[in-house]
């Protein structure tokens, strides 16, 4: 009997909800707002073009276009990225890892940028300051790390998986994916030292899943990647060197 109770009353609590639920929901989201008439209009190729709004832009665009298509340097051959070691990426980490010793006043041992933070290639041609913004869109600071040997052992744990290459540093990867005799600056990876990085501070902050760079605090340049870059061809164009970059076996497999 006391059975019989305990179901009766589970069913009359069960109806209970489903009658109350509706009630407790909240009512679908019913947007209100409305475009005045006067905006609310297609933009297309058949509206017609305001002159007033040309005018108003027209000293932007061309201040625009003039800094776009200003040439910084000549490349015989375009410098193209791929998975794995390529001229790009060789290209970009020399380079940050030079300015950054500019800028610390001290030698850098490594210089990191991942593949993904590569956006576009540099075409052959004239170099312009268009290209190098389609490379770098990112507001990413030029940053150095003084990094314990074994995080720079996760750093090529974690390049093996991916063959990148490393700026300063030549090694060779394993059939299962293990980084094996590094040698940096020429010398043999010391597990006890203490290497200094230069690399964005995107990446620093554990961007691309190098989350092992999270705990070192960076020291900034003040100098953003993307003029890096720029000043780094114009000074090869003023020395008059021609912008280009190879594989050059950093990453052996």
């Amino acid at each position: 009997m006391q059975f019989l109770r305990s179901q009766l009353a589970a069913l009359g609590l069960l109806a209970a909800t489903t009658l109350l639920a509706p009630a407790c929901q909240r009512a679908g989201y019913v947007p209100t707002a409305k475009l005045a008439p006067a905006t609310a209009q297609p933009v297309g190729p058949a509206l017609a073009e305001n002159p007033a709004a040309l005018d108003l832009i027209a000293p932007y665009r061309q201040r625009v276009t003039e800094q776009m298509t200003t040439v910084l340097g000549q490349a015989p051959a375009a410098i193209t990225k791929n998975p794995g070691e390529s001229p790009l990426a060789n290209f970009v980490g020399d380079l940050q890892r030079q300015r950054a010793s500019r800028e610390l006043g001290q030698p850098v041992d490594l210089g990191v940028m991942s593949n993904g933070g590569l956006r576009a290639p540099i075409p052959a041609g004239p170099v312009t300051m268009g290209a190098v913004f389609e490379l770098m869109p990112f507001e990413n600071e030029l940053v150095v790390l003084s990094t314990p040997g074994p995080v720079v052992q996760q750093l090529f744990d974690y390049a093996a998986r991916v063959k990148m290459p490393v700026s300063g540093a030549v090694y060779a990867v394993t059939q299962e994916g293990k980084p094996t005799s590094i040698s940096i600056g020429g010398q043999p990876f010391d597990l006890a030292r203490t290497y200094t990085i230069a690399i964005s501070d995107y990446l620093a902050g554990g961007g691309d899943n190098m989350t092992f760079f999270k705990t070192l605090k960076p020291r900034g340049t003040g100098i953003l990647l993307r003029t890096a870059i720029a000043d780094h061809i114009r000074e090869q164009t003023q020395q008059g060197k021609a912008i280009q970059a190879a594989v050059e076996g950093r990453v052996k497999l």
